[in-house]
């Protein structure tokens, strides 16, 4: 069998040459507004569990007795 021979080449550091500078757009803007609209939706519904907790713990001992 004959040895295989391995050619080596020299890697060169990965370049940029796509991105120039001052010409890319890297700010970032996101729109969280659906977001903070069921944020207040979880935060409305948690409200409401807790008060009905509180209802029912001053009613339940008025049913039991």
């Amino acid at each position: 069998m004959a040895k295989k021979s391995r050619n080596v080449t020299a890697k060169a550091a990965p370049t940029f040459a796509g991105i120039q500078h001052g010409t890319v757009n890297t700010e970032f803007n996101p729109d969280y507004s659906t977001i903070k609209t069921e944020l207040k939706q979880i935060g409305i519904l948690a409200a409401g569990f807790f008060a009905f907790l509180i209802v029912l713990s001053i009613v339940m001992p008025l049913i039991i007795k």
